[in-house]
């Protein structure tokens, strides 16, 4: 059997995938887990199997330095994967306090442990900032003068951790995955499958923006594949982008629409009235307490590029991501399992009602204080809008988007 690893936020998204990946290669897998977390996308605990690999969980939370310090002992190799993935939250410190207090103390305890022999810490492009206008690779510092999101804020800031770290000899190699997509949970985590989900269930009828946003979008099991590879690969303090192809979520809904031989979206929402469909979202999620999937940080997210080559870990650790298309074209036919067939079925009549909804209502509540619509008239919102009136108005307040 291989090293005994911790994986720590092994319930998420990317430390599910990655558990399952270890666990294929004879890794004896310690799942850094809460007693709360939802264990769905982890393989059911074992002894072992053809591969040789083993799983146990380990309960406690990255935030509480204790329970971290007794999940290393007996660990040589730390997979620190566990972060809060949200653009927004009605409390933000909790971003901080996870993402950056919970890498503090996860390399404190590699200190005191003596054990471990190396940390791949998973960061994020974020962490690096936006590329308006040009492709960046490991080189680029976040100049720390914008933040779309408070997420974008609390992972440069622990990537500066990280590196401090490494600089005082810390055997840590940090890792900055692209937009992560494939099957799995539909978390913001998972955005792509999120976005697409919305899509084909009509609650999302066109394109966001009008095509100018640029992600590095990587499939999640070449991303967990690059993590590991990153063990006797990677190089401690160097950083490693994890990413893809480099493309707009136009192409994305353009090769989804190509992929399941549906219609593409027939008209553009301008980011002002998703904007405004955001805010509403939040006042929502304020009196029920359930996060939205769409909000203002992540439309200034869409306003800025965010392009990056993953050359350099294609050299040094054999890095292979796939294509967008191979990767949406193995993702979709799981995707399409969370879509209403009515809405496939129908697709055109009720399209959009839901997003259409959301922004009249926000406009008649909120008329004197948010003016993105200025020039259209409240009262016309009120009518009940089909998918037609809907390109008519994104055609028409194009200008403002």
């Amino acid at each position: 059997m291989k090293e005994t690893v911790l994986v720590t936020g092994a319930s998420g998204y990317l430390g599910g995938r990655l558990c399952h990946a270890l666990l294929n290669q004879g890794y004896h897998v310690k799942a850094f887990v809460r007693k709360t977390s939802n264990l769905s996308s982890l393989p059911p605990p074992t002894d072992g199997g053809a591969t040789g690999g083993a799983l146990e969980l380990a309960y406690g939370d990255v935030t509480d330095y204790k329970s971290i310090l007794e999940a290393c002992a007996g660990c040589q190799l730390i997979f620190h994967a566990a972060a809060i993935v949200e653009p927004w939250l009605p409390d933000p410190s909790k971003l901080f306090t996870v993402n950056v207090g919970g890498l503090k103390n996860v390399i404190q305890a590699c200190k005191e442990t003596k054990t471990i022999q190396k940390i791949i810490y998973t960061s994020s492009f974020f962490a690096l900032g936006s590329t308006d206008g040009y492709i960046a690779d490991e080189t680029q510092v976040h100049p720390g003068n914008h933040y779309s999101t408070e997420y974008e804020r609390s992972k440069a800031m622990a990537d500066k951790i990280a590196l401090e770290a490494a600089s005082e000899g810390l055997p840590i190699v940090p890792v900055y995955p692209g937009v992560i997509y494939g099957p799995g949970k539909v978390t913001n985590g998972n955005s792509v499958s999120q976005m697409l989900v919305e899509r084909f269930n009509g609650r999302l009828p066109g394109y966001v923006g009008k095509g100018n946003d640029r992600f590095s979008f990587c499939h999640v099991d070449d991303v967990a594949q690059g993590h590991i590879d990153a063990v006797n690969k990677g190089r401690p303090g160097e950083r490693y982008l994890l990413t893809g192809e480099n493309m707009s979520f136009r192409d994305v809904f353009d090769l989804a629409a190509i992929i399941t031989q549906t219609a593409k979206p027939r008209f553009v929402i301008p980011l002002f009235m998703v904007e405004v469909y955001g805010q509403l979202s939040v006042l929502g999620a304020r009196i029920t307490g359930k996060l939205p999937i769409v909000n203002p940080p992540s439309v200034d997210v869409l306003r800025h590029q965010w392009a990056y080559s993953c050359e350099k870990a294609k050299a040094e650790l054999d890095y292979n991501p796939r294509s967008l298309k191979e990767g949406l074209t193995e993702m979709l036919p799981w995707t399409m399992n969370y879509v209403d067939p009515s809405c496939l079925a129908n697709k055109g009549s009720n399209e959009g009602q839901g997003f259409v909804k959301g922004v009249v209502i926000y406009m008649v509540m909120d008329d004197l204080t948010v003016k993105p619509m200025s020039g259209f008239s409240s009262i016309a919102l009120l009518k009940k809008l089909n998918v037609e009136e809907l390109a008519a108005l994104a055609a028409e307040g194009s200008k403002l988007g």
